[in-house]
């Protein structure tokens, strides 16, 4: 069982959903990512992503963008962060996770990238740039080395094709909550939960939610209906606030343990998934102000 497994395995007995961070890997430096790292997994993080700097980050809105050029401007780069993981890997045991794109793995090498991610203690890699239909000569070096390849539901994904994107996942399933760019929002997308119970009734694999998730009430409301909130920008921003400051690292630690609490204290997180429109329907009733917002949208197409 890998590491992405047995942490969603746990939650969902748990009965609670996962918060995922994003860093922006050697923003403001590596050795201060390594700190950052270290105080979201002691504040409660379930799984952390790291994001790989790369010069055409087109999945990426100017928060990540911004925190990308200040990476490449530090002379980050791949086999860095590899390294960084590897001593990371001494003080931190949550699952850890990339989040790039296909240039950077190409020219580092398939293999040697699925070999080595694994050797130092990544567990799954997600590339932004990738669909599942391209996917084949990484798939046949990821899954041989035991390394996780997680695939991305757009909003405008048909089910057919979140069908074929679930079957290639592996690890857990990332949902992008809005068409668009990486961003915190001030609102939540109206149409959110009726694409995951959708998404529910054709996978029982987890299903995370990011892009667009930016305060501890809304990392709730998106907990109360999938297995992981993902929350990326509005992480980077407090880095970026903050950056050269002593109390860097413990305000993003209090930021996380925000997200968290607000997310813990949430008490519905979904424990099993598909099929399970009528889970989700059952559990629209039960849900706070925030939530009521989704529901009200989703009411009209209910069976």
């Amino acid at each position: 069982m890998s590491r992405l497994q047995a942490t969603f395995e746990r939650l969902r007995s748990r009965g609670e959903p996962a918060l995922i961070p994003y860093f922006t890997a050697g923003d403001p430096s590596l050795a201060l990512t390594a700190e950052l790292v270290a105080e979201a997994a002691r504040q409660g993080a379930d799984v952390i992503e790291l994001g790989i700097p790369f010069s055409d980050p087109l999945a990426d809105g100017p928060v990540i963008q911004r925190a990308t050029q200040r990476a490449l401007r530090a002379g980050v780069t791949l086999p860095r962060v590899l390294e960084l993981v590897r001593e990371l890997r001494a003080e931190v045991s949550v699952p850890l996770v990339f989040l790039t794109y296909y240039n950077p793995l190409l020219a580092f090498g398939l293999k040697p990238f699925c070999q080595t991610a694994v050797e130092v203690g990544v567990d799954g890699v997600i590339v932004a740039d990738l669909p599942p239909e391209e996917a084949g000569p990484l798939q046949a070096e990821a899954r041989p080395a035991g390394l996780d390849l997680i695939h991305l539901v757009a909003p405008t994904s048909p089910t057919a094709r979140m069908r074929k994107i679930a079957r290639a996942s592996s690890g857990f399933i990332y949902m992008i909550s809005l068409t668009g760019v990486t961003g915190a929002r001030t609102e939540l997308p109206p149409d959110l939960l009726q694409r995951l119970r959708r998404l529910r009734g054709i996978t029982t694999k987890p299903v995370c939610v990011g892009f667009g998730i930016g305060t501890p009430e809304q990392a709730a409301a998106v907990g109360r209906l999938a297995d992981g909130v993902i929350v990326g920008s509005a992480i980077v921003r407090v880095v970026e606030e903050h950056a050269g400051s002593p109390v860097l690292v413990p305000e993003v630690g209090r930021f996380i343990a925000a997200l968290k609490d607000a997310r813990m204290g949430s008490g519905l997180a979904i424990r099993h998934v598909a099929p399970a429109a009528p889970r989700l329907r059952s559990r629209r009733y039960t849900v706070t102000r925030t939530l009521t917002h989704l529901a009200r949208h989703d009411r009209p197409h209910c069976r």
